[in-house]
């Protein structure tokens, strides 16, 4: 594939020459016209300058694309030489190309088929990918035990709001029921206090009413 490139490119640089050089014929412009000794050639007059001019712009921009394209494709030709590692294991044949962004491509010849396999390996990358998502789900499961901890804390608090609310009304019906035990032991002792009172008046009363002995005189 380089030795066609390079083939290519020399043919139309040839034939770049070769239509450059019968265009000089054309005009009569020769080597020996250039030549700085002769100082002024005499034919100069007769070339139209503006048609040389054209004919120059014409030639560069029909042949410039194309070598500018291989040149690029020289340049790239040779990067991918320079990164090129041949490798031969058994009947296979493996070119290896490695990048900065640690990317292999394995181009395998096999001579049982026989062609040229392309098998790209992105190992690096896809383990780093894998450790990525193993973390990202890692993190998701921490977020869902988070959660499930955030669930049952809530959970358990609606559990502690309402036993101290019972607490609080237990507590409320118990001093109630102490102010009324109190009540009822406070009415419960004057009562007992009246009947021990109406008990020792009712005595008073029976001393006052039993008769007592006249007394001689």
């Amino acid at each position: 594939f380089l030795e066609r490139k390079i083939w290519l490119l020399q043919v139309k640089l040839e034939g770049c020459a070769d239509f450059s050089h019968s265009a000089l014929l054309f005009f009569d412009v020769g080597p020996s016209d250039a030549s700085p000794d002769e100082g002024v050639v005499e034919d100069l007059p007769l070339i139209d300058e503006k048609a040389v001019e054209q004919l120059t712009e014409g030639l560069i921009s029909h042949y410039l694309p194309d070598l500018q394209r291989s040149k690029s494709a020289l340049q790239e030709l040779t990067l991918c030489l320079e990164k090129l590692e041949l490798i031969c294991v058994g009947w296979r044949a493996v070119i290896i190309t490695r990048n900065p962004h640690k990317f292999c491509t394995e181009i395998i010849y096999d001579a049982e088929t026989p062609k040229w396999k392309v098998k790209r390996q992105n190992q690096v990358v896809l383990l780093e990918t894998l450790e990525q998502e193993i973390s990202k789900f890692k993190e998701c499961n921490s977020i869902v035990d988070i959660n499930a901890l955030f669930s049952e804390a809530k959970h358990y608090h609606n559990k502690l709001v309402n036993i101290r609310n019972e607490m609080m009304m237990l507590h409320e019906k118990t001093s109630k029921l102490k102010k009324r035990a109190l009540k009822l032991q406070q009415k419960r002792q004057k009562e007992e206090l009246e009947r021990e009172q109406q008990r020792e008046k009712e005595l008073e009363r029976e001393k006052q009413l039993t008769a007592k002995p006249a007394k001689r005189t």
